[in-house]
């Protein structure tokens, strides 16, 4: 059965994109078809993150308003077959979408893939009421500061009353995945650590990616880090969180702050003192 999930956050700037991609595409290496459909209209960047900027030619709202026939505006990922974008536009607002039209664009794209997976612009505004509107689960990516906990509170609220399936009476399921956590900043108390995190948002843990360059090289390069470096920490812990969204059961580790050699050389010799 197809899964029509939300990749959301309350404040911008977080990684929702970048782990929309990410997700998008290690769920896709392991044989599943997805469709990763980008609903900031306005502020399309999907299609950067994805290396497709210059394969766009129609979009979502072209497809919405009857411009564009869905197959038209599909575009194959050339890394990965079972990986497909719908872009954005850029030249329009988000007024341009209705909920009838993202309403049947949804469910064509249920008839042709595994997963659809929205990735929503921050805030609470019709953009992301629209990209919510009739997911089957979410995933909300924080960071581990006190303004993106409080932000991703209130999506949390939204995604419990503006969703057609909590308007229904259904149960709606929702992931926290805790980007660009920093083991070191969080022991010195410089960011929340996990367990502050998920005290205060009570959702289930998709997962921790720690803070890497390697996820902003991956964007600025069009390439999902799950393929541009797939052996990193953050790849992992993207990989590792797409086999979870699939069912599987595993363990999470949280990053463990990185000791340099005269740290650890230093700290060893005042433990034999």
């Amino acid at each position: 059965m197809p899964k029509v999930m939300v990749v959301t956050s309350g404040k911008g700037g977080v990684g929702k994109t970048t782990s929309t991609a990410s997700l998008g595409a290690a769920l896709a290496q392991s044989g599943q078809s997805v469709v990763l459909v980008d609903f900031d209209v306005g502020l399309r960047n999907l299609d950067l993150v994805m290396g497709a900027e210059r394969r766009v030619v129609f979009d979502l709202v072209n497809v919405v308003q009857g411009d564009a026939k869905l197959p038209q505006a599909l575009i194959r990922d050339k890394r990965i077959d079972t990986l497909t974008l719908l872009p954005a536009s850029q030249t329009r607002d988000k007024d341009a979408l209705t909920e009838e039209g993202v309403k049947n664009v949804i469910e064509e794209l249920k008839e042709k893939f595994d997963w659809i997976i929205c990735d929503s612009p921050a805030g609470i505004e019709k953009g992301a009421q629209l990209a919510m509107r009739f997911a089957d689960m979410a995933v909300i990516v924080t960071n581990p500061e006190v303004s993106s906990v409080r932000d991703s509170d209130r999506i949390i609220g939204m995604l419990d009353s503006k969703t057609l399936r909590a308007e229904n009476g259904d149960t709606f399921e929702k992931h926290l995945l805790l980007t660009r956590y920093n083991a070191a900043r969080a022991a010195r108390g410089e960011m929340m650590n996990v367990q502050d995190v998920l005290e205060i948002l009570a959702i289930p843990l998709l997962g921790i990616v720690p803070e890497s360059n390697d996820v902003l090289t991956a964007s600025n390069v069009g390439c999902p880090v799950t393929l541009n470096t797939p052996d990193s920490m953050a790849a992992k812990a993207y990989s590792d969180a797409a086999r979870r969204l699939r069912g599987e059961k595993l363990e999470i580790v949280e990053p463990m702050e990185r000791k340099g050699f005269m740290s650890r050389l230093f700290g060893r010799k005042a433990a034999t003192a």
